[in-house]
């Protein structure tokens, strides 16, 4: 566990994460962060529920319609 201090950040509130979180999380200065609620409380993560679900959708549409996209394709 890692604890966190909410602080002042400029003129707003944040709270600013270790260098061995970040690591873990793979991400850097400037990348996007979501803040998702669960069964159990929050979650930190760097993946986008939303950009995944699109994802699934769009690999599904070119599975079921491959060969009308190699139709297009030509």
């Amino acid at each position: 566990m890692v604890r966190l201090k909410v602080m002042t950040v400029g003129s707003s509130t944040g709270v600013v994460l270790p260098k061995d979180v970040l690591a873990r999380l793979n991400v850097q200065k400037g990348d996007a962060l979501f803040l998702t609620d669960g069964p159990d409380g929050y979650r930190l993560t760097p993946y986008d529920p939303d950009f995944a679900r699109q994802m699934e959708l769009a690999e599904q549409i070119m599975h079921d319609d491959r060969e009308i996209l190699r139709a297009l394709a030509r």
